[in-house]
């Protein structure tokens, strides 16, 4: 596709998603299911079997560990991997101070440890945006002969995360599922009612779009 045409892609999701909104105001009867199936399209829940490894997302939050522990307890897999943060100009200062300062991946695996996973590695490397991390996550993978993964994603970034692991493992020996993390801020059925979920369904909206325009099949 034209990449004049793709730049225009977020500005026509956006639009369109507006226009869903302001229809269904219109008919207040299908007002919530419409709603609601414009949500739960950016989300996806695969079916899982045994892995070799769970791996939080780089965004996953709070939810992705809780999401991570319940698996490990239900013998998905033994181990956690975590996106290694990247160093930033608060945490130099803090250590330059000779101050202790916890990061999101060092959180994470505190957390995971204080809710009974004991087996936890860091997945290094620079994560600029959802294909380097995917990118990231298959050599990592292979560089560990990991064969099956369970990645724990929010709920709204689940579906396009999933296209891209999809089209990005074609010809790897890997095996990779999606689990949306249950605990996640966006809620598919309600997400109209905060200004955040609104916001959230747009942008990620947007995205998903601009994913398919690129690769239709996928």
């Amino acid at each position: 596709m034209d990449s004049r045409r793709l730049r225009g892609f977020p500005i026509l999701a956006a639009i369109l998603l507006l226009l869903l909104t302001a229809s269904v105001v219109l008919v207040p009867t299908f007002r919530r299911p419409i709603l609601q199936a414009a949500g739960w399209a950016l989300v996806v829940d695969d079916p899982i079997g045994h892995a070799d490894i769970i791996v939080m997302a780089v965004d996953a939050g709070g939810a992705g560990v809780l999401e991570a522990a319940d698996l490990v307890h239900a013998g998905v897999a033994a181990g956690v991997g975590i996106f290694a943060d990247l160093a930033n100009p608060a945490a130099v200062e803090f250590i330059r101070r000779g101050s202790s300062y916890e990061d999101t991946a060092a959180r994470s695996a505190r957390q995971l440890r204080s809710l009974g996973v004991m087996t936890i590695e860091q997945i290094p490397g620079t994560v600029t945006g959802t294909e380097a991390e995917v990118e990231i996550l298959i050599e990592w993978c292979a560089r560990h002969q990991y064969r099956s993964v369970v990645v724990v994603s929010n709920t709204d970034h689940s579906r396009r995360l999933r296209r891209v692991l999809r089209r990005s493992i074609r010809g790897h020996p890997l095996r990779v599922w999606v689990r949306s993390a249950r605990y996640s801020g966006f809620d598919p059925d309600r997400w109209w009612e905060t200004r955040g979920g609104i916001r959230t369904e747009i942008e990620e909206f947007q995205k998903l779009l601009l994913d398919v325009a690129r690769h239709p099949i996928s």
